[in-house]
């Protein structure tokens, strides 16, 4: 198996709204069949249902909302782009559970929710450049 993420797929309540919030921080997509798609660099987000994609993964989603245990990060070049971001999130009707601050490893970042809880981190991370295209490598640990 090749190391790659293709797609990442979020179960939304309200597919019109799961859309609309994304439009609102920027993102563009289509939507074919109940299920929209949003370019993400050399991956894709993908909303769909999540009664539905719960369903088509074969699991019960009769338990209690809370933490899936899940977090999508958005990596950018600067505190200040962290600090824009996060604006525009909470502009688009993110809720805000960790406002931007520093980090442990140097960097800085913050953590909003989109309308159905699903948690993104954004941050800058001066260990972990970006190549032009907003692709990231991880570094050289050794």
């Amino acid at each position: 198996m090749e190391q790659r993420i293709s797609l990442i797929t979020l179960g939304v309540t309200d597919l019109a709204r799961a859309r609309d919030f994304y439009e609102r921080l920027g993102w563009r997509g289509q939507e074919v069949e109940e299920t929209v798609f949003l370019q993400a660099g050399g991956s894709a987000l993908v909303l769909w249902g999540r009664d539905k994609l719960a369903a088509d993964c074969g699991i019960s989603d009769d338990t209690p909302a809370g933490f899936s245990g899940v977090v999508l990060a958005h990596n950018v070049r600067s505190a200040a782009e962290v600090d824009d971001v996060m604006r525009a999130a909470a502009e688009a009707g993110a809720a805000i559970t960790r406002p931007a601050g520093e980090t442990f490893y140097g960097g800085y970042a913050g953590v909003f929710t989109d309308p159905d809880g699903h948690p993104w981190e954004i941050a800058y991370n001066p260990g972990f450049p970006l190549a032009d295209d907003g692709s990231l490598t991880i570094p050289d640990f050794g």
